[in-house]
């Protein structure tokens, strides 16, 4: 018997997510408040049919690739619905506040929730962007309802083989958030800053790969990267603080000719990259 999952959200996450099962031989099942895109997937066959209160009973896995005040709405609409031998994971990126949701609508109800985030993307949304191998390699972060169940743990591994990761790390809702700050959410707050200075009008022929490396994210999804924002406030805010108080530093000195300080700067944020790259630093 052909094994079943429903995707709430056909977007570039959903949309690849639905295209990796289909393609390794599941029944998908499809949601999306967008009839066009929801057209689209039944017709381009990226999914088998839409997902429905018919049919949702029929999941082995449910993933919810929504923004997380729409995963947290699905999950408070949908949850007497889901039968106790499915495992929900929501694909969010932020956890904190859907993880609270679903780990206590899932104990409520009986089912099994698992917060998710697939770390991979591109600067393109929508469903006409999807592909299936887009996590091919790609790392998953995952937060489990508890972290000292191996089975537990081999159970969802085994569920998320079809997409194809490299990596699977287990983490809490807490840590993820921090991190994410960090490693994505304060990379996408400075490239869209920085490319609404005056002088990137005119830069062509002026840059190559540092510029492009600085811009990429700059192209973003402004409604679901607002709510993420929002959602990690905290964290997001403390990482600029950081960035800010640093890049005084270098402004400072570039103002003031004080060589010294500068070089002793540029020195450190070079050893900073080496030694956090396991390359060792240069003496």
């Amino acid at each position: 018997m052909n094994e079943t999952i429903g995707i709430v959200g056909l977007g570039l996450i959903g949309g690849s997510m639905a295209r990796a099962y289909k393609l390794a031989g599941w029944s998908v099942l499809g949601a999306d408040l967008d009839q066009t895109t929801l057209g689209y997937a039944v017709i381009a066959n990226i999914i088998n049919r839409p997902l429905d209160d018919t049919n949702i009973s029929k999941c082995d896995v449910l993933m919810l690739a929504l923004y997380p005040q729409a995963t947290i709405t699905w999950l408070q609409n949908n949850a007497s619905k889901i039968p106790s031998t499915c495992t929900v994971i929501d694909l969010c990126g932020t956890k904190k506040s859907v993880c609270e949701a679903g780990f206590a609508l899932a104990k409520e109800h009986g089912f099994l929730f698992v917060g998710g985030h697939p770390m991979a993307g591109t600067q393109f949304s929508g469903i006409k962007y999807s592909r299936s191998n887009l996590f091919k390699g790609a790392p998953m972060v995952i937060v489990p309802p508890v972290y000292d169940d191996i089975a537990l743990l081999d159970r969802i591994k085994k569920l998320l083989a079809p997409a194809g990761f490299g990596q699977i790390s287990v983490t809490t809702a807490e840590k993820h958030d921090r991190m994410i700050a960090f490693t994505s959410q304060l990379a996408h707050v400075v490239s869209n800053a920085y490319i609404k200075s005056p002088t990137a009008a005119q830069h062509g022929g002026f840059s190559a790969g540092s510029y492009k490396d600085m811009t990429r994210v700059a192209w973003l999804n402004e409604e679901m990267w607002t709510q993420l924002f929002i959602e990690n406030s905290d964290a997001l805010t403390d990482e600029l603080d950081v960035l800010i108080q640093s890049l005084t530093q270098y402004r400072n000195s570039i103002a003031s000719h004080d060589a010294d300080t500068l070089k002793s700067l540029l020195r450190d944020g070079r050893i900073a990259k080496e030694t956090i790259d396991g390359n060792g630093a240069k003496k």
